[in-house]
């Protein structure tokens, strides 16, 4: 069983769901930015955001934001110590630490500090900023060996001066390397939870794919109690991106689960003006609720029966189903009439 770490209200590993985090964009220097921006991401369910503090001197700012915030946060911090011990300070319940840059001889009143405050540490290496020790350690395993040694060194340094609430991560812009790394430290350290993600992925889709599929690939094998979709993009879109990688692989079910065909030559209505039309009317639905949009009575109620509410293409408009039971033919015209009522959320029996 893996251990349980608390940032505050907030429990990550064990038996606990995968969280969903992400990062403030805005410098802590914008309080105002900052403090509406995680109004923002718990308002789309953002469990743990990570804030840079690259100061000694925004620690002030981060106490003010760790007061008025609800979401819990997680001071970012590279290269000096006494700004973990500041943050801390601040009230800050976590601290990220990287160990690329971050000296070992000098965080033993980090840990202390840790210690006294009940504060969890999460080990944070990244590929970009791995130091000429860790890579020639690595050797011929490349970076993801790399990035496994940077973050033993400094995870056996908090167990063995007995700090155990700990958070391991190793990211790499490369999914291949970070998903190399994390199976080398979940193997060292199986009782540890880890945090996963690729790093730097980048915008569009190119950044979506990346991401789902090293995310995917770790929480596949086991590894990963908290995610983040690093992209180039609002850290708002993210959160919303996460809960879909989670919800395609059944580990959490925030939101609508809506699927619709990709269409072919027997289509019998524009699938992408049902889904535009059908989608402002979900919001209501239950977290977990599945709605199928079909272009014709193939994808219709037989391949999507088992969808909690759906439509689908027919000779003379639209089928609407219902747990696979047909409910009713209606013209095209009439769709945006019908919709409303029919997707009202007494008429689903949700099976989720």
């Amino acid at each position: 069983m893996k251990r349980t770490v608390a940032v505050g209200g907030l429990k990550i590993g064990g038996g606990a769901p995968v969280r969903v985090e992400s990062m403030l964009k805005v410098p802590l220097s914008d309080e105002a930015g900052c403090a509406a921006q995680c109004e923002r991401l718990l308002a789309e369910g953002c469990e743990m955001a990570r804030v840079a503090l690259p100061d000694v001197a925004l620690a002030d700012a981060l106490a003010r934001l760790v007061k008025r915030s609800a979401l819990p946060l997680m001071a970012d911090v590279h290269f000096d110590p006494a700004i973990a011990t500041a943050a801390m300070m601040a009230g800050c319940r976590a601290v990220r630490i990287n160990p690329g840059n971050m000296p070992p001889g000098r965080l033993d009143e980090m840990i202390r500090a840790a210690k006294d405050s009940g504060v969890v540490i999460r080990v944070g290496a990244n590929g970009g900023s791995l130091s000429p020790r860790h890579r020639s350690a690595g050797g011929d395993g490349g970076v993801g060996a790399a990035l496994f040694e940077a973050v033993k060194e400094q995870a056996d340094l908090l167990l063995d001066r007995g700090f155990e609430d700990v958070i391991l991560s190793a990211k790499s812009s490369s999914v291949a390397d970070t998903v190399r790394a994390n199976a080398f430290l979940s193997q060292a350290y199986p009782s540890l939870p880890f945090h996963i993600g690729i790093t730097e992925a980048g915008p569009g889709d190119a950044g979506l794919v990346k991401s789902a599929v090293g995310i995917s690939a770790m929480l596949s094998q086991g590894i990963g109690d908290t995610i983040r979709v690093s992209l180039t993009d609002e850290p708002e879109r993210e959160v919303r991106v996460g809960y879909e990688i989670l919800k395609s692989l059944g580990l959490r079910a925030r939101g609508v689960n809506l699927i619709s065909c990709p269409t072919c030559g027997r289509r019998r209505a524009d699938v992408r003006s049902l889904v535009a039309m059908i989608e402002p009317l979900l919001a209501g639905l239950p977290d977990g609720t599945t709605v199928a949009v079909m272009g014709c009575e193939v994808n219709g109620p037989r391949e999507a029966k088992n969808a909690d509410f759906g439509i689908a293409g027919s000779p003379v408009g639209a089928v609407l189903f219902k747990n696979g039971q047909v409910e009713g033919e209606y013209d095209y015209d009439a769709l945006p009439n019908v919709l409303p009522g029919f997707l009202n959320t007494q008429n689903i029996n949700t099976r989720t």
